[in-house]
């Protein structure tokens, strides 16, 4: 008698290397989005960088604030006047970028210069951990 249909062990067997690949791909998925994310956090601070010379070259200084949370509340956008809500007019950066993981960059200002914090979740460009940006570009550190 010819039976036609698979086996117990065949089914098992197939499950077991579905469910293999499937979680291999979810492993390198999360990774895929922990680069991503840092990505975003190097661009947005260069041009976070970008906008900040502009309004030095326009201003001879840089915009005030000690501990401010970029892109949220009174710092959504750069113009002028400095820091301001959603909407400015004449700005420099229109929408100021937030952190995909926290949702905010820490920006203060020194004397003549600032520096903005983020902390990075993998390793990219050589940097990793928390990382600033300042008027020498982005560096390794607190």
């Amino acid at each position: 008698m010819n039976k036609k249909g698979f086996t117990l062990i065949e089914l098992l067997v197939v499950i077991a290397i579905i469910g293999l690949l499937s979680t291999l791909a979810v492993v390198a998925l999360g990774s895929a989005r922990v680069k991503a994310r840092d990505s975003k956090r190097l661009a947005d601070l260069k041009q976070l960088g970008t906008a900040l010379e502009l309004y030095n070259n326009e201003n001879n200084a840089y915009p005030n604030g000690s501990s401010l949370n970029l892109g949220t509340g009174s710092a959504a956008c750069l113009n002028a006047s400095g820091w301001q809500t959603v909407g400015c007019s004449g700005a420099f950066m229109d929408n100021i970028p937030a952190d995909p993981s926290s949702g905010y960059y820490v920006y203060t200002a020194a004397s003549s210069s600032y520096f903005i914090a983020a902390t990075l979740e993998g390793t990219s460009n050589n940097l990793s951990g928390q990382i600033k940006q300042t008027p020498s570009g982005i560096l390794q550190g607190p």
